[in-house]
């Protein structure tokens, strides 16, 4: 499995043709505790870099762009239920909605690891 990063401090664990998409720990550290997420509707698809979703805590409101192209196959109702697992295990069990890429070619446009963590030490 291989995980990108956006700019907008969202990861993608691909596998194959679909993706899991989540925010980062830089993200879920900017907005502090997160009481509200706004998942996008399964079946709907978006292009790369539209708001798919929108992310709000106590301190500010974030949108989730969607870091590639296609359609949502999945979201994670738990994370509806409890937003605060975006905070305590944003790579995990925090995890947003599952995508099927419609541009494969677009992940080549993200970020690996070394990059992301270097562009967010600077932010």
């Amino acid at each position: 499995m291989t995980i990108k990063y956006t700019p907008d401090h969202e990861w993608l664990k691909i596998d194959g043709d679909t993706a899991v998409v989540g925010i980062t720990h830089h993200a879920q550290d900017a907005l502090g505790d997160i009481v509200f997420v706004d998942l996008p509707e399964v079946g709907k698809s978006f292009a790369a870099t539209e708001v798919a979703g929108v992310v709000e805590s106590v301190k500010a409101a974030a949108d989730i762009f969607m870091p590639v192209t296609g359609e949502v196959l999945e979201v994670n109702e738990a994370l509806r239920a409890d937003p605060a697992l975006a905070n305590t295990d944003p790579m995990g069990a925090g995890w947003f909605f599952k995508v099927k890429l419609s541009k494969p070619a677009e992940l080549a446009d993200l970020l690996d690891e070394t990059t992301y963590t270097t562009l967010s030490a600077k932010a």
